[in-house]
């Protein structure tokens, strides 16, 4: 598990961890049942408190992602396989979003985005 903390990014510290570890799992890179680092080892690999650790790991527990076993460890929590499909669309619309707002900005017309968007999903498909 790799997670890069940024000091000078408005987002807290545990909201970055947070962050990264959803996407990993989202993205797959993390699998259902694959054991995290415990919160005092994440704490000492990116040289933060081990409160800020533990926040993170509760904030993903609530959401789902994560699952804590008394003694045992914290593990990628067991996905809902629609709820996983759905949040990876959620992170899709918001990258796409931030596309169509930056289009925007710099004048691309709706076709021209449009077309952009055709080719580049017709190379993905080969």
């Amino acid at each position: 598990m790799k997670i890069i903390i940024s000091n000078a990014a408005s987002k807290p510290i545990y909201e970055q961890i947070c962050g990264q570890i959803k996407a990993q799992i989202i993205s797959g890179d993390l699998a259902e049942g694959e054991a995290l680092p415990s919160i005092r080892k994440l704490a000492q690999e990116l040289h933060i408190s081990v409160i800020t650790t533990k926040r993170a790991y509760e904030e993903l527990e609530k959401e789902g992602f994560i699952d804590t076993v008394g003694g045992k460890g914290t593990f990628v929590a067991i996905q809902n396989q629609e709820m996983l499909r759905e949040k990876k669309m959620k992170a899709i619309e918001d990258m796409v979003a931030n596309t169509v707002n930056e289009a925007q900005k710099l004048g691309i017309s709706y076709e021209e985005l449009q077309e952009m968007l055709n080719i580049l999903y017709r190379e993905n498909e080969n």
